[in-house]
């Protein structure tokens, strides 16, 4: 079942609905009243929700035996579980914000669960994934708070999106490519061998920027790239990783250094639905 104790009433409230593609913490879903949609995980056979904790034992297990770690959307039913819960809470109405529809079909499963939700549903696409649909999400979440109706929710999640950037390096392409979310470069065996790839989310697609060879030049580049991006404004900043805290950590405070204006700062691990894509190794900003 989906879902989030909250800390306040709803009752007259807009409330946030999202998917576990976000990658947000059970402090930042409690502490803005968010419901959380989980996605499915799958290797080997074995299906569990996505969730903040690691694959179970078994899981692990197939994949180290050479099976695909892939992710399913929740179906309808969950959808409407979150949606009744929020009106349950007294919610006025709802705005659902989800991972990019290029990516996943989960935008459309939102979609035809709030034909019949029992208050109002607005659905978002925002185009990003991990905790650049996070950083959406959160934007969301305190418009609501702060009493604006849901059209007015719709069009911060929607301002945000457009300003927000997503890069991130992976230790190999071959997940990403496996489940076809990238396209197959010629000569791809022989550059995998050789190089990182470097990466954005952009126009809700996965996009190449470029190759390094180490995981220390990615950690250079990563900060130019965050740095060019955010260059005169005021940002949140989100750093994630899958298995590499130790690099988050240091990328994190590499970003302190070269980004001096910021809001928030998020350092976390991914979910397992970005490890199903992303593989061990990946650094995001």
């Amino acid at each position: 079942m989906p879902g989030s104790q909250f800390d306040l009433p709803l009752v007259g409230q807009v409330a946030v609905v999202t998917d576990s593609a976000a990658s947000l913490s059970a402090d930042l879903v409690q502490g803005h009243s968010l419901l959380v949609v989980p996605l499915r995980v799958l290797a080997g056979g074995l299906a569990a929700d996505d969730s903040r904790a690691r694959i179970s034992a078994a899981m692990e297990e197939a994949v180290l035996a050479g099976e695909r770690l892939t992710t399913a959307r929740p179906g309808p039913d969950l959808f409407a579980a979150a949606y009744r819960q929020a009106a349950d809470a007294g919610a006025c109405a709802i705005v659902s914000v989800h991972m990019s529809g290029q990516l996943s079909g989960t935008v459309s499963t939102a979609e035809l669960a709030a034909a019949t939700a029992p208050v109002p549903v607005l659905v978002v696409d925002s185009g990003s994934i991990g905790m650049g649909l996070g950083l959406i999400v959160l934007a969301a979440a305190r418009a609501a708070r702060a009493g604006l109706a849901a059209a007015g929710v719709v069009a911060v999640a929607k301002q945000c999106a457009a300003q927000c950037g997503s890069f991130f390096a992976l230790d190999s392409p071959q997940p990403l490519l496996a489940g076809g979310r990238l396209p197959e470069p010629p000569g791809s065996d022989s550059i995998a061998l050789i190089s990182r790839p470097l990466l954005e989310i952009r126009a809700g697609q996965v996009t190449m920027l470029e190759r390094v060879r180490t995981r220390s030049a990615a950690a250079d580049r990563l900060t130019e790239l965050a740095a060019e991006f955010a260059a005169g404004r005021v940002v949140d900043l989100a750093i994630q990783h899958t298995a590499s805290p130790e690099r988050a950590t240091a990328l994190a405070d590499r970003l302190a250094r070269a980004i001096r204006q910021t809001r928030h700062v998020y350092l976390s691990e991914a979910d397992p639905v970005i490890r199903a894509h992303a593989g061990l190794g990946m650094l995001a900003v």
